[in-house]
């Protein structure tokens, strides 16, 4: 069973503002129609929408075009989320859409949640490029940088690799362990 609706704007992976679409019914009643992405397509609303259909386009292209700016002016961002984790880089945790955009948002780019697209959840340290929805037609890419600290985020942010540097200082310690031991060995003979 499936719902016809009219698209008020472009959906990624479904259409274009104006097109008849068939969904299941669950998409159109839970995101589709409450979020205003789209409408029932009843012969009323077929015609209004195309009263409309200039005015909504113009509004689109004037929304499109202010995303277009603030990607330009925000290009290149990079935030830094710190968190605990493991010896092993994993994570206490993850990192969530609400902690990108609270991030962002002391970067200066105010986005909401649902702007934030996150593929995969980050439940490691390091380096993730993430997609911010600024309209449908314009996404902004973010270096989201996730380390222990800030000294971590900056040596990660200059390309270090901070497993090899601590897999080095274990062995560094491990040798000078060995010394002490060996030194305490040939003091007791």
């Amino acid at each position: 069973m499936t719902i016809e609706l009219i698209l008020m704007q472009r959906v990624e992976k479904l259409g274009q503002m104006g097109e008849l679409v068939k969904v299941k019914p669950g998409y159109a009643r839970n995101y589709l129609l409450p979020s205003g992405r789209a409408i029932r397509a009843t012969k009323d609303n077929l015609a209004r929408f195309e009263q409309q259909r200039a005015t909504l386009e113009a509004q689109n292209i004037k929304r499109r075009e202010e995303a277009l700016l603030i990607a330009e002016r925000m290009e290149g961002l990079a935030v830094v989320l710190i968190r605990a984790a493991g010896e092993s880089g994993a994570l206490y945790g993850s990192v969530s859409v609400r902690d990108i955009a609270d991030a962002c948002a002391e970067s200066g780019l105010q986005v909401a949640r649902d702007q934030v697209i996150l593929e995969t959840p980050i439940k490691t340290l390091g380096i993730f490029n993430v997609r911010v929805a600024l309209h449908p037609e314009v996404d902004l890419p973010v270096a989201v940088n996730v380390a222990r600290s800030y000294e971590e985020a900056d040596k990660q942010a200059r390309g270090e690799d901070l497993r090899a540097e601590t897999e080095a200082e274990e062995a560094s310690l491990e040798a000078e362990l060995a010394a002490e031991l060996s030194e305490l060995g040939a003091a007791r003979n």
